[in-house]
């Protein structure tokens, strides 16, 4: 049924004979500015249990003690196996409804993709692809996370394009012929999590209509592009660095491992959910910016000098509203080249940052964050508008991948929280 895409059924680890709501934590580039939230997960957590020690938070990548970190939580993850932490479901996909916090109800499908099949080069012709630019530096410490680890726990979420809705709801009429895995609430405003593992039937339906969103005459009339245009089935939503992390990781194990011997390597595998870009809960989110060890004067000066005609207040173009302690302050970008706000602001931080030693730069999700971190003297924060998820696909298949941290799809608690596992070695 999967042979020839690249989404498949995988062996899921899921845990067992623990409090499940402890066992739940968000994905790890949540709240890297706040500390103080992923101390109370800790403190919630206890004991416990708990893929928490399973990750290594974003905000701990640059901390001192952390290869130390990494080398205990691949000794848990081994631990965890060893205690038969985990119950295994072969060959199975999982279909979820998260009922996040706003009521809305996000359904997905949990699987593993073929990373022969994904590739996050711009203007890759790949199957699935990045909708962000990946930075290369970015990915080398989270590969000393992932390189030795025996199992892999996604926060990676893929998005397909299904105007027609042929895929998640003939799945979610059939819950009552499926075999419910979990059903119970997460920490932190996370909602409430439902896992049911699809049968043959289902797994029959899914299969038929991925397949027919591959069809690259489908894809042709779809996106109105000729046949010289590959078919792209899945973007990338949520996780791109982690998924590049995951084939970075294969690409190194293939250059000890014989060709033929590819296509049985773990590795070549990664965790994911997939979710329909059409779903009513997916609200695409801005992504902001806060930069910190900076004069924001100066800062906002340097900006208006790089862009002819660029003024303060709203007109025409492309408007940045900064926001320091003093308040804010829009200013308007006119004629601007880039073609979303994000990819004017973005350009002129990245040349702004080069060689400007202590000063940092977070990716920030909700304005009320931004405003609080800038209160700061010497932080300035931008508030970026939201993107219409309806460009996603177009813009990625004419233009390539978008800026860096473009857009986000929902609020921090509504990320996805670890829950499956798989193992990778």
């Amino acid at each position: 049924m999967f042979e020839k895409l690249p989404f498949k059924p995988a062996d899921i680890l899921l845990p067992r004979d623990c409090d499940m709501t402890r066992w739940c934590v968000v994905a790890c580039d949540q709240y890297t500015s706040q500390p103080e939230y992923w101390q109370r997960v800790a403190d919630f957590v206890d004991k416990q249990p708990s893929a928490l020690r399973l990750i290594l938070p974003e905000s701990c990548l640059e901390g001192p003690n952390v290869e130390t970190d990494i080398m205990e939580i691949n000794n848990t993850m081994s631990q965890y196996l060893r205690q038969n932490q985990f119950v295994t479901l072969p060959e199975t996909l999982v279909y979820v409804e998260r009922k996040l916090d706003d009521g809305k109800v996000r359904r997905g499908i949990v699987g593993m993709i073929d990373l022969e099949q994904y590739d996050y080069e711009p203007g890759s012709p790949a199957l699935i692809r990045a909708t962000e630019g990946t930075v290369l530096s970015r990915i080398p410490p989270r590969v000393a996370v992932r390189k030795n680890a025996p199992i892999e726990l996604p926060h990676v979420m893929l998005l397909c394009d299904d105007r027609e809705g042929t895929v998640m709801p003939p799945l979610a009429e059939q819950t009552e012929k499926m075999e419910q895995v979990y059903d119970f609430d997460l920490m932190e405003r996370g909602g409430h999590i439902t896992g049911w593992k699809l049968g043959r039937e289902q797994q029959e339906l899914l299969s038929a209509a991925l397949n027919k969103l591959a069809d690259p005459a489908v894809f042709q009339e779809k996106y109105g592009v000729g046949d010289d245009v590959s078919v792209m089935l899945f973007a990338v939503g949520d996780g791109n660095h982690s998924l590049a992390t995951a084939k970075e990781c294969y690409e190194r194990q293939k250059t000890i491992t014989p060709t033929e011997q590819w296509a049985t390597l773990p590795a070549r595998y990664a965790l994911v959910e997939l979710c329909d870009l059409h779903d009513e809960s997916l609200q695409f989110e801005p992504i902001h910016r806060v930069v910190f060890g900076v004069n924001p004067d100066e800062l906002l000066t340097d900006l208006k000098n790089a862009f002819p005609g660029a003024y303060e207040g709203k007109g025409e173009g492309h408007v940045l509203t900064c926001v320091t302690r003093s308040g804010k302050i829009d200013i308007t970008v006119p004629n601007p080249a880039a073609q979303l706000a994000v990819g004017t602001l973005q350009g002129f931080l990245d040349e702004w940052l080069k060689g400007r030693k202590n000063v940092g730069i977070d990716y920030i999700h909700g304005e009320d964050v931004v405003e609080e971190l800038s209160r700061r003297p010497d932080a300035i924060g931008f508030l970026l508008p939201p993107m219409g998820k309806e460009e996603l696909f177009p813009t990625v298949i004419h233009d390539g991948v978008l800026p860096r941290k473009t857009f986000s799809m929902g609020h921090a608690h509504d990320k996805r929280f670890y829950l499956e596992a798989r193992k990778i070695r």
